[in-house]
């Protein structure tokens, strides 16, 4: 990923008056330079997907760019080292007058340390998918893909990707192709079928584009959803919900794992559901909090039964 090819992609002088920069300003070597391009290509790569100009890109975007990387399962440490290239070339941008205020000042990196993600609770799902209006095709889809989400516990990617074959209603369950293309068979609740069954009356009458004649949910013309706009969707019914919690669809991921492991469900069960390949990934992402663990133990443990 050299300074060339970047610049052939995005066609921003910018590009090479930051490469001077780097070169003849911070005097850095050629390894170091060309980390810090591959780390603005990826930057470009997400503003061409929100159709913005790397230069507008707020601090709400720039948080949306951190989840893809941590949905990409991209390592926490190099999410990190990603967004201090990003705030070199934002500070860069600052210094050359190009933005007049810096929204990485106040962006927070990925946490090093095993960092609990925010869970909602039962009720504030609930407020989100009050939230959406269903009048609309586009508020139905949304719905179905919230109730989807939540219902069997899936990566944003393995949302995007799923395909309408995939889905068995009558035995109440559906074909999930996870990382390293691996499938597994999720259980899907009854509020989420029929959120689909009366989005699917919508989606029938659909110009449908050539590729994504299978894909669940589809965009306004036809074609694929990106993960970005599922982060957006999100995003919108919390705001709208009055949640004020940092959300993503991961945090719908994390939720449903939790909530399975509060109402007793078995830690190798929800492994499986979830596609971790190993049992202790499971039992980073499936946190409860200190007042359950406290309420099972003394509920469990036989000097406290009467």
């Amino acid at each position: 990923m050299n300074i060339n090819k970047v610049y052939k992609c995005t066609k921003d002088e910018t590009i090479k008056k930051y490469y001077s920069y780097l070169v003849f300003e911070k005097g850095l070597l050629t390894n170091s330079v060309e980390a810090y391009f591959q780390d603005i290509a990826k930057l470009y790569d997400f503003s061409q997907t929100i159709s913005k100009r790397v230069k507008d890109l707020t601090k709400e975007d720039l948080t949306l760019f951190l989840c893809e990387l941590h949905e990409l399962g991209i390592h926490p440490r190099s999410q990190a080292r990603i967004l201090s290239g990003i705030k070199s070339f934002y500070k860069f941008l600052m210094l050359e007058e190009y933005i007049s205020t810096n929204p990485t000042d106040l962006l927070e990196g990925p946490k090093l340390g095993r960092k609990i993600p925010d869970v909602l609770s039962v009720e504030e799902i609930d407020m989100i998918i009050r939230a959406i209006d269903v009048s609309t095709p586009e508020g139905q889809r949304n719905r179905a893909i919230i109730e989807t989400l939540y219902s069997c516990g899936l990566r944003v990617s393995e949302l995007t990707d799923l395909g309408i074959s995939n889905i068995y209603k009558r035995e109440g369950f559906i074909i999930v192709k996870g990382k390293g293309d691996k499938q597994r068979m999720v259980p899907i609740a009854d509020s989420a079928i029929k959120e689909i069954e009366l989005y699917m009356n919508y989606r029938n009458s659909m110009d449908i584009k050539k590729g994504s004649e299978d894909i669940l949910f589809l965009n306004r013309r036809g074609g694929k959803l990106t993960r970005i706009m599922i982060f957006y969707i999100i995003k919108r019914y919390c705001e709208e919900a009055g949640i004020k919690k940092s959300v993503s669809p991961h945090t719908l991921r994390h939720s449903f794992a939790t909530h399975l492991l509060e109402g007793g469900a078995n830690l190798r069960a929800i492994q499986m559901m979830l596609g971790h390949e190993k049992i202790t990934t499971t039992e980073i992402y499936t946190h409860v909090d200190s007042s359950f663990i406290k309420e099972e133990i003394l509920s469990c443990h036989p000097r406290n039964k009467h």
